[in-house]
């Protein structure tokens, strides 16, 4: 069940979480060195850094679980702490009375509601449960589970019909429903769908107080928060806006920073040559003495470290003849009960078919028929005789031998080839030499999930099926895939909450809906207002034809040119900022950079709004005529 540490609502305002100089390590290795941050009230941040850096631990040290070893993190008094907890129970209590119980203070004050005999009591705690909203809250919880993927009737059964992952949501949906004042998220969208993921990126936005969530989706980071918090060479660094602010601004600093780097290396360069040169030389000697003073003087410049470039390499399957798979009025199910009807589909070997629809309606269970792991139950399905599929699923990573190592894996399935092979298809995916001798249980997720998807594609199949791969897969590893998807000369079918990486690789859209798929042929952003809305998209109205005099052109064009002027002043504005924040000497005094930071996310964002209103000027003028 959810994990919120108990105390009363406490009001808002007052709230603030502040991280001061912390130093932690873990056995003798350094995550934190007088590491600060200050996150604001009410914010939604985004917690990110490598895999390994000690994000999951800064959440730990946050909720007390740990110890520090220096600093401080100081909240209010009485602040409520929640999080998911890694264990959900399988009892017999429905899933909507487990959400209510996570909200322990109603459940205490219902309780003693029943049982309270002085009157003045009996005010308190009926005021106090008109204050928290006690009597609305079934709807409340109910709304949250259904956002969640639970029906009504789903709620009414209890934990113990729903296996880990689902329960998992059960969970999150209670540390929700109790609302605390610091909400801490660890990668909560990894056992959601791409509809539950869609919808807690809406509920995040409008909750009411502080929350930290630890992500890799890029969408959800780029949405749901108002900052990110970087965790980067032991320190904490808050920027302001999304995800995709924050990276621009790093590659910004990064390359500035690197062009610095090198400039002073050829300056240490040139002055080490003088010095080499005339050491020796009396009549050079004071020169040369100045010129290894000033050596020793030179602070050196160090670039931010570039992310480990990370990668896939699939292996390449030879062309077949159009279509690989033809579906002509098929049924599929189980036990002779079809789940999808009158199926009459094609994929071509150059196909990237993203899957779409709400949890139940068979996503799962087309995947499956087009891997050949179901048999259609009526009409015709063919395949090319030659056709060769490989099938990812997240649970195959839970279906990974524990006690073997990834090379071992590998063996067994290519018993023929040496090790010098086996170990360069490891590398292709990332797995380096330590890893490959590493037993599979004490890799990480993101491991074990790359060593599925080379199993998956060992042998260069013509079509490859991933349901949910990107689980796991830090940001840099969900790009890489994206990158090696988009090269791979294999037809693609992808079911995925990752709406970044649908939106970058497929490229037709399949929604699977009451018994039936179909084309949808709007495009993600349609099928995400869809999802939220709850209504089927409405075709967009067709403008209506009036005619525009010459006064009214004039006008727009004047408009598009001051947009356009206004989007090179920011950008000049933006280019001069980028200069000042590549300055070493900047950080050295914190509360400055803090200032110059803060006015360059100000620019970053009027350059977002100027750039959206350049484009809408455009359209008018463009619609005019």
């Amino acid at each position: 069940m959810p994990d919120v540490d108990g105390g009363r609502r406490m009001g808002q305002a007052s709230f603030m979480l502040r991280i001061s100089d912390i130093t932690y390590s873990i056995e003798g290795r350094p995550l934190f060195e007088n590491a600060s941050a200050t996150i604001p009230t009410g914010h939604k941040v985004g917690l990110v850094g490598r895999n390994g850096a000690g994000k999951t631990t800064l959440f730990r040290l946050i909720k007390g679980e740990l110890a520090l070893e220096g600093g401080e993190i100081s909240l209010p008094t009485r602040a409520r702490i929640g999080g998911v907890a890694q264990e959900v129970p399988s009892s017999s209590t429905s899933l909507l009375d487990t959400v209510l119980a996570a909200d322990t203070e109603r459940a205490a004050l219902l309780a003693e509601a029943e049982t309270a005999t002085d009157a003045s009591r009996i005010a308190e705690v009926q005021t106090r449960l008109a204050d928290i909203d006690a009597w609305s809250a079934e709807g409340r919880a109910s709304s949250i589970l259904k956002g969640l993927g639970f029906d009504a009737e789903a709620q009414l059964r209890p934990c113990s019909d729903f296996s880990g992952g689902w329960r998992m949501r059960v969970a999150l949906a209670g540390v929700l429903f109790a609302q605390p004042d610091l909400l801490l998220l660890d990668e909560p969208t990894n056992y959601l769908d791409l509809e539950g993921a869609l919808w807690l990126e809406s509920y995040l936005q409008k909750y009411p107080h502080t929350v930290l969530i630890i992500s890799h989706d890029r969408g959800l980071l780029n949405r749901a928060v108002q900052g990110i918090l970087h965790l980067d060479s032991k320190k904490l660094t808050y920027w302001t806006g999304p995800y995709d602010q924050f990276a621009r601004q790093m590659a910004e600093r990064r390359a500035v920073l690197a062009a610095e780097a090198k400039k002073q290396e050829a300056r240490r360069a040139h002055l080490q040559s003088f010095v080499d040169r005339f050491k020796a030389k009396a009549s050079k000697a004071v020169q040369a003495q100045s010129r290894v003073k000033m050596l020793e003087k030179m602070e050196t410049i160090t670039p931010p470290e570039e992310a480990k470039k990370q990668v896939f390499t699939f292996p390449e399957p030879e062309e077949l003849s159009p279509p690989i798979i033809n579906l002509d009025g098929a049924s599929v199910g189980y036990d002779g009960k079809p789940v999808l009807r009158r199926l009459s589909l094609r994929i071509d070997q150059d196909d990237r078919i993203a899957l779409l629809g709400r949890n139940g309606e068979g996503k799962s269970t087309l995947s499956k028929l087009l891997a050949g792991k179901l048999q259609a139950l009526d009409g015709r399905m063919t395949r090319s005789s030659k056709l060769r599929i490989g099938y990812f699923a997240q649970h195959q990573v839970d279906e990974l031998f524990v006690d073997e190592t990834p090379l071992q894996h590998l063996q067994r399935m290519r018993p023929a080839e040496g090790q010098p092979r086996l170990r360069a298809r490891l590398a292709g995916f990332g797995l380096m030499a330590d890893q490959a001798e590493t037993a599979v249980g004490r890799l990480s997720g993101g491991q074990k999930a790359r060593l599925s998807l080379l199993l998956a594609t060992l042998d260069a199949p013509h079509l490859l099926i991933l349901d949910e791969p990107t689980n796991h897969l830090d940001m840099e590893s969900r790009e890489a895939l994206t990158e090696a998807l988009n090269s791979y000369s294999g037809a693609v079918v992808l079911v995925s909450h990752d709406m970044h990486l649908l939106s970058l690789v497929a490229d037709r859209l399949w929604l699977v809906k009451d018994g039936a798929v179909s084309a949808f042929d709007q495009d993600l952003e349609a099928y995400r207002r869809l999802l939220l809305t709850g209504d089927e998209p409405a075709a967009p109205p067709k403008p209506e034809k009036k005619k525009v005099n010459r006064e009214d052109l004039t006008a727009l064009r004047s408009e598009v040119r001051k947009c356009e002027e206004r989007v090179t002043k920011l950008n000049d504005m933006r280019e001069k900022l980028a200069v000042k924040l590549s300055d070493p000497a900047l950080y050295e005094r914190p509360d400055e950079a803090a200032v110059w930071q803060k006015k360059y996310a100000e620019v970053m964002e009027g350059l977002d709004r100027a750039e959206d209103l350049w484009l809408r000027a455009q359209e008018r003028l463009e619609a005019a005529g």
